[in-house]
């Protein structure tokens, strides 16, 4: 039996947000955010997503809050509810858009928690667009492009796009990193993307699991020599992709296998 609505909450600062706390937020866009599935009351990668908040308030604000108030925040959020959830952890500045907010203002704490989401099951056919992200580094809010290139791409047919930088590399998804397989090692794109929490789990257990992997230049031309690829994010360690733009990739069974085994090698940790 699926949780009710009243099972998850939306909290300011570890406790219920009021109409009165959102409403500014409704009409923002200067904000960062991190997004986790949440096991048996616990996370995966949980370091990892506490490095991404620290950094990005820093860049964004020019200083963060400290890991043990944050993580105060998120156990908060999940007392009570169901074992099994999803959970974003979104940092913004009272001080709000178009303003010089000065060192006193300090950063606040929206954390929303809905249902656990293991994303698509694929394959997946992705279209291959031109496109940047700002501030790659950071998980920013207010993307518009995010949306706008995935419905552009559900209209021609696709499931989703992949994007191209100018200098004709892919780097990443809408929401998502991409990894291919060449037959030996998981191949992670070279360029300026999101360096999501997934991704970073992955790299580091397949570290230790011995599974090679290479970070190097990648570009549409050289796609059909992959044996298989994959994009994955906060719901999933590896969705299959059988096509990009108009080339087609075999099917990699054991390369998701790979991926997911080493996903789920990284323990659960309680906040």
């Amino acid at each position: 039996m699926s949780p009710s609505p009243s099972s998850f909450v939306v909290q300011r600062n570890g406790r219920m947000a009021t109409a009165d706390d959102l409403a500014p937020l409704a009409f923002a866009g200067y904000a960062h955010f991190t997004a986790m599935q949440v096991r048996e009351g616990k996370i995966r990668g949980l370091n990892l997503h506490l490095e991404r908040l620290r950094g990005a308030s820093v860049e964004l604000f020019g200083w963060a809050l400290p890991d043990d108030r944050v993580r105060s925040y998120l156990r908060a959020a999940l007392e009570g509810g169901p074992a099994d959830l999803s959970l974003l952890a979104t940092v913004y500045s009272p001080a709000g858009e178009f303003t010089v907010a000065g060192s006193d203002v300090e950063p606040e704490v929206l954390v929303r928690t809905g249902p656990a989401a293991s994303g698509p099951k694929g394959p997946l056919a992705l279209a291959a667009v031109e496109y940047e992200r700002t501030i790659p580094a950071v998980k920013h809010v207010g993307e518009v492009a995010k949306t706008y290139f995935l419905r552009q791409a559900v209209r021609q047919g696709f499931d989703d796009a992949a994007f191209v930088d100018r200098t004709g590399k892919l780097s990443e998804g809408t929401i998502w990193n991409l990894a291919f397989w060449d037959g030996a090692a998981v191949v992670w794109p070279a360029a300026d993307v999101l360096l999501g929490t997934t991704m970073s789990i992955v790299r580091r257990q397949l570290d230790r699991l011995g599974v090679s992997q290479r970070i190097r230049d990648v570009t549409r031309d050289e796609l059909s020599t992959f044996a298989g690829a994959a994009v994955m994010n906060s719901w999933t360690p590896g969705v299959p992709v059988h096509r990009i733009g108009s080339v087609s990739l075999p099917e990699a069974p054991s390369f998701l296998e790979v991926l997911h085994r080493a996903y789920h090698s990284e323990p659960l940790v309680t906040p």
